[in-house]
């Protein structure tokens, strides 16, 4: 999870198509949007996890990723042929894609082997895969310096070659849920606290001071060993204290068969009944239940959901996207934008990890819905829009912590929401249908209205000079005018996005104030109560 941040640092690799490309900001805003429609356009990975293993999900992943991402530094560097808009378009959204494939056969994998856990565990795997923006950095720093088209390379080699690393360790596992599961997770966390508290301190530092290469290099060091070497050591431990236990004599354990209750003849016709496909939508099951995927889709729910994550993500995803150029256009440099890159991972990975351990705490203490965690996350991120919009000093820096944070938290809540009112059985697809909304709000408020209004600023400010378009290689616009109507309309459409999730949070109180883990722990009951003898592997039957 911590890379596949390719797509979170566009913002520094942006400025770099742009102006090799020639394009205008309409055409990279058209690339962003393509961007997020293969990011989040899952539903092809879903099903094939229906069907496959983890590892061949990772390896299709490993191949889309290098190909896509391949293909736009060799468009940037010259080495080919400049391409026309349509195909760099499929070439980034090949490459974006890829990341479902990685998402679907991580997140279902662990979510079905810790069913209970699944809000720390998402949020704890959702925010790596935030932070995988300011590690990317790191890495790009140390390997290559300040170098943006080495940047789109890295891109395209190093989440492809963890792909194929790791394809084979990822796996559901079926065994008893151990007592300290929980324990072992925060154990994780501690360590993801730590290495984003590292990345912020480093920002900070590469932003006041100027580091050499050895210095980054340095740095880039630390920080695969706080992702490979310490989380590694936990894991190692963990196993050998597993196996010995293994190891230890077992006494002689009984198991109880029970034969099941008898059917008369007319309830065993009823369950031979097979419903047809549209009589099956009809009889939904009750909240929690495994839902069919078109049960799902017809939901009330689902379509609130739906419409409050395409308000909220899409928001997030326009301002992120734009970063380089909001920086751009308020005069920072080049240094400074990648700062603010850099934050909006960092508080991009706390987002998820607060969103994950709250809305648990909330669920599991306090009996309220996860959905009010959504609420409050979209009203929090308006502030940071309109920050933008009427911009003071400092108050990139600021907006740029509030974005991260917002657009953080929403994907783990996104993810636990759909696991919790619609089951397991279909989630690989369920949760990537879900995510279809993001690309749909990014497309209209990336390329509709940011992308359209920041233009037309350009257009005025070269009229001004009089000048036209032909005149200049690279439309650029200068000032706070540039995007400030339309990140007003971005803290517009956040705000309708939380209204809408109240009434979510009004439909499903009733369901959070139960207990919504209760079949699983009934599920590993059965597994418990179901002991063989080790001594001679024979069961004895107590007949009672």
């Amino acid at each position: 999870m911590a890379g596949v941040g390719g797509t979170y640092i566009f913002g520094i690799y942006s400025r770099e198509i742009k102006s090799s490309l020639g394009y205008d900001q309409s055409t990279l805003n058209l690339l962003g949007f393509f961007k997020d429609l293969g990011a989040n356009i899952g539903v092809l990975s879903g099903l094939i996890a229906e069907v496959t293993p983890t590892w061949f999900l990772l390896f299709i992943g490993s191949a889309m990723n290098f190909s896509g991402f391949f293909m736009i530094w060799l468009a940037v560097t010259g080495k080919i042929a400049r391409p026309k808009v349509w195909q760099m378009c499929i070439y980034i959204c090949l490459g974006a894609n890829s990341q479902n494939f990685a998402n679907t056969g991580v997140l279902v994998t662990c979510v079905t082997n810790f069913p209970e856990n699944r809000g720390v565990l998402l949020g704890l795997l959702k925010g790596f895969s935030g932070l995988s923006g300011a590690i990317m950095t790191q890495i790009y720093l140390a390997l290559y310096g300040n170098d943006p088209k080495s940047l789109i390379l890295l891109v395209a080699w190093l989440p492809a070659a963890i792909c194929l690393l790791f394809a084979y360790t990822i796996r559901v596992i079926k065994s008893i849920r151990q007592q300290n599961e929980l324990k072992m997770l925060y154990k994780f966390l501690y360590i993801s606290i730590a290495l984003a508290l590292f990345l912020m301190a480093i920002t900070i530092a590469q932003k006041l001071v100027h580091f050499s290469q050895p210095a980054n290099v340095a740095s880039g060091a630390i920080v695969l060993c706080f992702l490979l070497l310490v989380p590694l050591s936990i894991a190692v431990k963990k196993e050998l204290a597993l196996w010995m236990q293994k190891e230890l004599p077992a006494s002689p354990m009984q198991i109880t068969v029970q034969e099941p209750p008898k059917l008369d003849h007319k309830t065993d016709m009823q369950l031979k009944e097979t419903p047809s496909c549209f009589g099956d939508i009809c009889n939904k099951p009750t909240r929690g239940e495994d839902y069919t995927i078109l049960q799902a889709l017809v939901n009330l729910d689902m379509i609130i959901l739906f419409i409050s994550t395409m308000c909220g993500i899409g928001s997030s995803l326009t301002a992120v996207d734009n970063l380089g150029q909001i920086g751009e256009s308020l005069g920072y440099p080049t240094k400074t934008v990648e700062t603010f890159v850099s934050l909006v991972s960092i508080w991009n990975y706390l987002g998820r990890i607060f969103a994950g351990l709250v809305s648990e705490k909330l669920i599991t203490k306090y009996k309220r819905p996860r959905p009010l965690m959504m609420t409050v996350v979209l009203f929090l991120s308006c502030i940071g829009y309109l920050l933008i919009a009427f911009p003071v000093p400092g108050s990139v820096y600021i907006a740029s912590v509030i974005i991260g944070f917002s657009f953080g938290a929403q994907f783990p809540l996104l993810n636990a929401i759909i696991s919790e009112l619609f089951g397991l059985k279909h989630y690989a697809t369920l949760f990537n249908v879900g995510q279809l909304a993001s690309p749909l709000g990014s497309y209209i408020l990336i390329v509709k209205v940011a992308g359209l209004l920041y233009d037309r600023e350009a257009l005025k400010g070269l009229k001004m000079k009089k000048m036209n378009r032909d005149s200049v290689k690279e439309l650029t616009c200068i000032g706070p005018r540039c995007f400030r109507l339309s990140f007003v309309i971005l803290a517009c459409v956040s705000f309708f996005g939380a209204v809408v999730s109240i009434v979510l949070v009004m439909r499903t109180r009733d369901f959070y104030r139960g207990d919504i883990y209760k079949k699983f722990r009934e599920e590993e009951k059965v597994v418990d109560e179901v002991e063989i003898d080790e001594g001679g592997g024979n069961t004895r039957e107590n007949e009672g």
